[in-house]
C-alpha cells in the first residue's frame, strides 16, 4: 500500500496529525499510485493476499506473551477470563472491572478501529480496480473480487459487533471530499455484509479450506454468513434471520467437504489433541496461518503459567497464562462426562518434566492453562511456533445450524442431531441415544440454551463468549457444587465474577477519544460521552 492511500485512509478514519493535503501533493517515484497496484496480475494478487493478514485476521495473530490477541478482549469483559499480567496489561483489568473509557484504553480502541478500516480501504481499492486489471483470466478476476468482498464483509462484521453503528465506506478515498462520515445504522451495515458475502460465495470454489491452499472457499463464506444471520437475529438489530442462518449452515453441512475430527483410541489422540497439533484437517473452515520461520506465534507461551518460566526447561524466557478461563467458566463442564475438561485436552493444571536426572511434577498455582496452545517442539527446542489458529471450525457450523433450526422450525430431529454430533464427541462414555433423548424433550428456549452452553464448552478459545452474550443478552451463571449445570439471567443487571454489574452501555465498546477528535461527525456510544 502506498503513502497516498495510507494518508487518505487515516485522514478519514484513523487520523494522523499531519495534513491530508501533503499526501495528495506528493507522489514519490519509489511509491506506486493506487491504480498502479492493479496494473498486472501479480500486483493484483499481492494486493488481495494482503487482506489475509490485515484487520480482523490479525486480531487472531497480533499476539505477544503479555497481552494475548485482540480477539480475546470480549472474553475479559465477559468476566470469565483472566490474565496473569493484567496489572501491566490494564485493558484486561479495566474490562473485568467494567471501567473502560474512551481514554483509558484509547490505544486498544484505536487498533481495533484503525486496522479494520485500513483493511476495508484495501478491499475497496481491490473491488474498484480489479475489473480493470489486465492479464487476469475471468476466473481469477472473479475469485479475487470475491475474496476482497469477503474480507470487507468480515471486517465490517467485527466493527459492528465491537462498536455498533459505524461509518459504512464502500469506495476508495481518493480525494478530501466527504472524508468525515457519520455512523451508519447497524442494520444497514449488516445488509451490506450479507450482500458482500452472498456475492462472494457465488464465485469461490466449493472446497474445504485446507484443500483450497488455505484460501477462502465457498464453505468459509457460507459459515461466516450463517454466523452473521445468527447475530443479526439477536440484539441489537433483532432482524429475524434464523431461517437464513439455517440455510447457510446447511449448505456447508450438505456439501460434505468438512467434517468433525474423530477421537482416537487414547487421550493423546483425541480430537482435541488433533486440533492442538494439526493444521491440515477438514474440521478447519477458516484459520490464521503462522510460520515458524516467518511469522511465529506466541501462543505456546500462553500454554504455561508465569511460574513455569523459572523452571529453566523452556526456550522462552517468559511464559504467561494470558487467557485463562476462571473457575466460574470451567464449571460449565461435567468432569465425569466431558472429555474436554480432562487433563491435557483443552486445558491442563500440572506438568511433569525431567531435569538433571530428576523427574519433577508441578501443580499450577494459577489454575488451569490452555493445553490447546501447547507446542512441545517450540517450548523445549526451537522457541518458535508455526501452529495455525483455528478461527472457525466445523463444530461451530453444527451448533449454528442447531440453534438456527430450533429458532425457525422448532426442536426437530435435525437440530437435535447437530447438537448431539458435537456433544457426543466429548461425552465419550455416554450413549448417543441417551444424549439425543435428553435433547428431544426440550422446549425451544431450553434447547437453544443447551446450544449456547455447548458453544461455551466447545469454543473456549474461538473467542465467542462475549459475542453470544451481546446477541442474546443472556449471561451464564454456574456453581462449583453443580458442575455441568448452567443457568442464564439477563446480562443487564447481572454481576460478573469480579463483582461488577453490567449496564446496557457495557454491551458495546466506546469509540476512542482520539477518533472522536479526528472525525467531528462521529457521535459517542451511550454511556461513554
Amino acid at each position: 500500500m502506498n503513502k497516498i492511500l495510507l494518508g487518505l485512509a487515516f485522514c478519514g478514519f484513523v487520523g494522523f496529525a499531519t495534513s491530508c493535503d501533503s499526501f495528495l501533493e506528493e507522489n514519490p517515484k519509489s511509491e506506486k499510485g493506487i491504480k498502479e497496484n492493479f496494473k498486472s496480475p501479480s500486483d493484483a494478487k499481492s494486493a488481495v493476499n494482503g487482506l489475509y493478514r490485515k484487520g480482523f485476521p490479525e486480531f487472531f495473530g497480533n499476539n505477544g506473551v503479555y497481552m494475548p490477541v485482540s480477539a480475546t478482549l470480549g472474553g475479559f469483559i465477559s468476566g470469565f477470563y483472566d490474565n496473569e499480567y493484567k496489572g501491566q496489561e490494564v485493558v484486561c483489568d479495566y474490562s473485568q472491572k467494567l471501567s473502560i473509557t474512551s481514554e483509558n484504553i484509547s490505544g486498544t480502541l484505536d487498533t481495533e478501529w484503525n486496522n479494520t478500516y485500513e483493511a476495508i480501504s484495501r478491499a475497496n481499492n481491490a473491488i474498484k480496480y480489479l475489473p480493470e486489471t489486465p492479464g487476469l483470466s475471468d476466473k481469477e478476476r472473479a475469485q479475487l473480487l470475491a475474496e476482497s468482498k469477503f474480507f470487507r464483509a468480515l471486517n465490517y462484521f467485527h466493527l459492528v459487533r465491537f462498536f455498533g453503528d459505524v461509518p459504512l465506506v464502500l469506495e476508495p478515498y481518493e480525494s478530501l471530499n466527504d472524508i468525515y462520515r457519520e455512523r451508519t445504522p447497524s442494520s444497514e451495515v449488516y445488509n451490506q455484509i450479507v450482500k458482500d458475502l452472498t456475492e462472494a460465495s457465488a464465485d469461490l470454489p466449493n472446497e474445504a479450506f485446507t484443500s483450497n491452499a488455505h484460501r477462502i472457499s465457498q464453505n468459509t463464506v457460507e459459515t461466516i454468513l450463517a454466523h452473521v444471520y445468527l447475530t443479526m437475529s439477536g440484539y441489537p438489530v433483532q432482524q429475524n434471520s434464523y431461517a437464513a442462518a439455517a440455510t447457510a449452515a446447511r449448505k456447508v453441512i450438505n456439501n460434505g467437504k468438512h467434517k468433525l475430527i474423530e477421537n482416537g483410541s487414547t487421550p493423546e489422540t483425541s480430537a482435541y489433541n488433533v486440533i492442538r497439533t494439526e493444521d491440515n484437517n477438514a474440521e478447519y473452515i477458516y484459520t490464521y496461518e503462522s510460520d515458524a520461520t516467518i511469522s511465529s506465534n506466541a501462543r505456546p507461551q500462553w500454554s504455561m503459567p508465569n511460574e513455569s518460566a523459572t523452571w529453566g526447561i523452556f526456550k522462552y524466557s517468559i511464559t504467561n497464562n494470558a487467557y485463562r478461563p476462571i473457575q466460574e467458566y470451567l464449571n460449565i463442564y461435567d468432569p465425569a462426562k466431558d472429555l474436554r475438561i480432562q487433563e491435557r485436552q483443552f486445558f491442563h493444571s500440572e506438568y511433569t518434566y525431567e531435569k538433571d536426572g530428576e523427574t519433577i511434577h508441578k501443580k499450577f498455582t494459577s489454575g488451569v492453562a490452555p493445553w490447546i496452545f501447547y507446542d512441545e517442539d517450540a517450548l523445549l527446542n526451537t522457541g518458535r511456533s508455526g501452529k495455525d489458529y483455528a478461527i472457525y471450525r466445523y463444530a461451530e457450523v453444527l451448533l449454528i445450524a442447531a440453534e438456527a433450526i430450533a429458532q425457525s422450525e422448532g426442536v426437530t430431529s435435525e437440530a437435535v442431531k447437530y447438537l448431539a454430533d458435537v456433544r457426543s464427541r466429548a461425552y465419550t462414555t455416554t450413549n448417543r441415544t441417551e444424549i439425543e433423548s435428553a435433547l428431544q424433550g426440550l422446549s425451544k428456549d431450553d434447547f437453544v440454551k443447551e446450544v449456547l452452553i455447548e458453544r461455551m464448552r466447545e469454543l473456549p478459545y474461538e473467542m465467542r463468549i462475549w459475542q453470544d452474550i451481546q446477541r442474546t443478552r443472556l449471561y451464564p451463571t454456574t456453581s462449583s457444587s453443580a458442575k455441568g449445570k448452567v443457568n442464564f439471567i439477563n446480562v443487564i443487571g447481572a454481576k460478573n465474577p469480579w463483582g461488577q454489574t453490567f449496564k446496557e452501555s457495557h454491551l458495546l465498546w466506546p469509540i476512542s477519544k482520539n477518533e472522536m477528535q479526528r472525525n467531528p461527525s462521529l457521535v459517542q456510544n451511550p454511556g461513554y460521552e
